[in-house]
């Protein structure tokens, strides 16, 4: 895909492009302290100061300067954090550029430059309350205005998490003008989110795409397709379980998935 002809901007590009990106990460914790130990693991895994670390280093994959964050651990449970972030270079605010779409890196390289932005993170750990299933919820915001859209740090945040689910929402709003006056709604070629996902995480994941392409919205939703049951067992180990416990529990693990997935409560005569 060939980059067309830079174009000058009236004033700095004001394209507001925002990622929505939401993870989740499934687990069976049999007992009801297994299942608070679960939350209160994650707690720590995923608390303020990591999801802190885990935005700087977006900000840094997209060639962001962090102006200000505010972070918060919560209880009993979950974990917020918030930055305010600016573009670098000024001087390339005066110019449109039609890029092509590409997979975004892993957090080596900065590549990008933004202006009035800002990223945030929320957690969300629970449990089923009897059943052994829990989940944990990370949704992350990257809202831009400049040159690039956010969706080059969303292999990162894929390899950041456990992500059995993914589920993903881009759109860019509002419009930026150029010197004879005419309007630009759009500064780059895009037909899918996953022309931004690497091939070999793609292979990971069964994909559905829901866009809307002449408002400029796009949605992408990913789902494991393998995974060993012992990744998913927490307090526990397979070799304890008997072959029909560990088919029973492939199962609830397996609907939990697919309900999240599809958005609905599955009934249960529904095989899955």
């Amino acid at each position: 895909m060939a980059q067309q002809e830079r174009v000058k901007l009236h004033g700095f590009n004001n394209l507001t492009k925002s990622l929505s990106f939401n993870i989740y990460d499934i687990c069976y914790a049999k007992t009801p302290a297994q299942r608070q130990e679960y939350i209160e693991y994650i707690d720590e895994v995923y608390n303020a100061e990591r999801l802190t670390q885990i935005l700087s280093t977006v900000s840094e994959i997209i060639g962001a300067t962090v102006l200000n964050i505010a972070r918060e651990d919560y209880e009993p449970q979950g974990a917020s954090v918030t930055m305010l972030i600016a573009e670098g270079d000024e001087h390339q605010q005066e110019t449109y550029v039609t890029a092509p779409a590409s997979p975004g890196p892993l957090p080596e390289t900065v590549l990008a430059h933004l202006d009035k932005s800002h990223i945030t993170v929320h957690t969300y750990p629970e449990s089923h309350p009897y059943r052994g299933v829990s989940t944990f919820r990370a949704d992350i915001d990257v809202s831009t205005c400049g040159l690039i859209s956010p969706l080059k740090a969303l292999n990162y945040l894929i390899h950041s998490f456990d992500s059995d689910i993914v589920t993903m929402d881009y759109r860019v709003r509002g419009f930026t003008r150029d010197v004879e006056g005419r309007k630009h709604f759009i500064d780059h070629e895009i037909n899918s989110i996953q022309n931004y996902v690497a091939d070999d995480t793609k292979q990971k994941y069964h994909t559905i795409d829901v866009n809307v392409f002449q408002e400029n919205i796009f949605h992408t939703k990913m789902l494991l397709k393998d995974w060993d049951i012992d990744d998913y067992l927490f307090g526990e180990s397979s070799e304890n379980l008997s072959v029909d416990e560990k088919e029973e529990i492939r199962r609830q693990l397996r609907r939990e998935m697919m309900e999240i997935f599809s958005g609905r409560n599955l009934l249960p005569t529904q095989e899955v």
